[in-house]
């Protein structure tokens, strides 16, 4: 059986949002692992950190400090 293009597209979209769910969650155990409660400035910080690969953002959220990642990827 053929899947239609329509599916197809549908099913790699579905794919790629559960991939960004995923690494959004990734990231925010991370922070709140190293630092508690994710506040707002936290939280402001998550969407710069999905553009990163899994190694990069891992790499960062352990070493850099919290000050170090606001400034870094902050508003």
């Amino acid at each position: 059986m053929e899947l239609s293009p329509l599916v197809l597209q549908w099913e790699e979209e579905a794919l790629r949002r559960g991939r960004i769910i995923e690494r959004r969650a990734n990231i925010e155990n991370l922070l709140r692992f190293r630092f508690g409660l994710i506040d707002e400035q936290l939280s402001g910080i998550i969407e710069p950190l999905l553009e990163l690969s899994p190694e990069e953002f891992t790499i960062l959220l352990l070493q850099l400090s919290r000050e170090e990642l606001l400034a870094r990827f902050g508003r």
